[in-house]
């Protein structure tokens, strides 16, 4: 029986998994909202924010070691149901009186889960379910109230639960796709234990969101940095649905765009949109600074700092332009920059990287964030998007490095190297979306090496450059491998490569994966 709760929203506490943020957008895919807080939360704390379930995630640890991550177990007398994940069950266990032992047999890997069709969690699921466990801890004594619901090959209490009180674990990842049935597991818990409706859509987010932003804003003026890229363009796409031409876009030309980009944002922002832009063509700036610039990161480096230059004096002319009326800059920072810029300490999964739109501004910039994408995974970002009416060009658009072409030239940069960067990668671009795996695949691009070869064009000698094609497919950019792509279009781009853009004599394509090699070639 569901429990009755004030809110529909699911807390996922965080332990060092890998998998957490999967975790959250299963929930969501749900259609209910779910947000991830630090393992060390009080039990008061989320009980101020009213959630209709609690999760807690797997993690590197073992709950006898030293150090290990510990939860309040104050959480569990709340009343709100609980639902733990590999480590969170061995934590459940081990919390409430039960037993964790090393076991003898580590089980990684495909599983047969033999469920109890009685248990809400496995409602209209099949007696036997293929599952994917990675643990080396099982639980050889329950605590009291609670009792096996599930099992596998070598662990008897795969899934164990307290009917009465809501609690339940699980020894293996209903999250990952290598659980065919787990997102409906997730799904169970989520709507018939937790009793949460499918209340989290994007239509009704947008709503809300264009609410917040009008209380927020007021009579002010919202300045937001427009790349094109998905982020920046939905976020403006959103923010000019709450407040219109309270929003004007900068547009920064840093010379290392792709090829009839600057126009095609301008088109659509300024054109279709009648979004209030500015754009500034700051081309000769930024390529003065990276003459003789050699070094990828330098390269990051001096873009990086040379748009911060140009986007403040642009930012300053407007605010000149209507004195205590520009007070707030907006970004297209999204949850996983949220997530992965707080640090949790005792984590060990935590990868703490900084994202230069979390965690504040120069004070000198003295504006106030706006960052109404700031709850939103990239999935729920396009779909905000597509429900924006922006086009499938935007939405879907591939990524594309902040510095641009920059970093797809290996060496020094100038105008002619450009140049055959931009022509070679519209290429690809064109004959990837013409042959309809442009939306395939993640990523599709051409690299200019600093290689140059002997080639034969016409009888004639020819000693030009090399451009190098990069295709993969990916879920999150964090992993990657090459796509096997058809010859006859490999052949095709190729073709028209060395044909059509002058400097050019020989393709190449990169089948390396991520790891050990990287997405880009910087």
């Amino acid at each position: 029986m569901a429990t009755k709760t004030s809110g529909d929203k699911i807390l996922i506490l965080d332990f060092g998994s890998q998998y957490t943020q999967v975790i959250a957008r299963r929930v969501r895919e749900c259609q209910v909202y779910s947000e991830i807080i630090p393992y060390t939360t009080k039990a008061a704390a989320i009980a101020k924010l009213k959630p209709a379930g609690i999760i807690l995630s797997g993690g590197p640890a073992s709950v006898y070691a030293p150090q290990a991550p510990q939860v309040d177990r104050a959480i569990y007398k709340l009343g709100i149901p609980v639902l733990g994940i590999c480590y969170g069950m061995q934590l459940i266990a081990h919390g409430l009186g039960g037993k964790v032992e090393r076991s003898t047999e580590r089980e990684y890997g495909p599983g047969k889960l033999k469920g109890d069709p009685k248990c809400a969690l496995f409602h209209k699921l099949p007696a036997t379910l293929d599952v994917w466990n990675s643990h080396g801890d099982k639980i050889t004594q329950m605590p009291v109230g609670f009792r096996p619901l599930g099992r596998t090959e070598n662990s008897p209490h795969a899934v164990i639960g307290d009917t009465d009180r809501n609690i339940y674990g699980l020894q293996f990842h209903p999250e990952v796709v290598h659980t065919p049935r787990g997102s409906e597991i997730l799904a169970n818990f989520v709507h018939r234990i937790c009793g949460c409706k499918s209340n989290w859509t994007m239509e009704s987010f947008i709503d809300r969101t264009c609410r917040e932003i009008r209380e927020q804003v007021g009579d002010g003026r919202v300045i937001l940095g427009l790349s094109g890229g998905v982020d920046s363009s939905v976020a403006a796409a959103l923010i000019h649905k709450a407040i219109g031409d309270k929003l004007t876009c900068i547009f920064v030309n840093n010379g290392l765009l792709r090829a009839n980009e600057a126009a095609a944002v301008e088109k659509l922002f300024a054109g279709e949109f009648r979004i209030r832009m500015r754009t500034v063509d700051a081309s000769d700036q930024f390529l003065k600074k990276l003459k003789g610039v050699t070094d990828p990161e330098k390269k990051r480096k001096i873009i990086g700092a040379e748009f911060i230059k140009v986007f403040e004096a642009a930012a300053r002319d407007l605010k000149k332009s209507d004195p205590g009326h520009y007070r707030f800059l907006a970004q297209g920072t999204l949850y996983p920059d949220v997530i992965e810029s707080v640090s949790i300490s005792g984590n060990p999964a935590a990868l703490i990287k900084s994202h230069h739109n979390v965690g504040g501004l120069p004070e000198r910039m003295k504006f106030e964030l706006v960052e109404p994408l700031r709850q939103l995974f990239k999935d729920e970002v396009r779909r905000v998007g597509e429900e924006l009416g922006l086009s499938k060009e935007i939405v879907h658009r591939q990524p594309f490095p902040g510095p641009g072409l920059a970093v797809r030239i290996l060496g020094a940069i100038d105008v002619e190297r450009l140049r055959i960067v931009r022509e070679a990668d519209a290429i690809v671009i064109d004959e990837m979306k013409s042959s309809g795996w442009y939306y395939k695949v993640w990523q599709s691009f051409a690299v200019l090496l600093p290689v140059r070869s002997v080639g034969v064009m016409g009888d004639e000698r020819t000693y030009d450059y090399t451009i190098a094609l990069r295709i993969v497919s990916s879920h999150d950019g964090m992993t990657a491998d090459w796509v096997r792509m058809p010859h006859e279009l490999l052949a095709r781009i190729s073709a028209r490569v060395i044909n059509e853009v002058k400097g050019v004599n020989r393709v190449c394509y990169d089948i390396s994966s991520k790891p050990p090699a990287t997405i880009e070639w910087e």
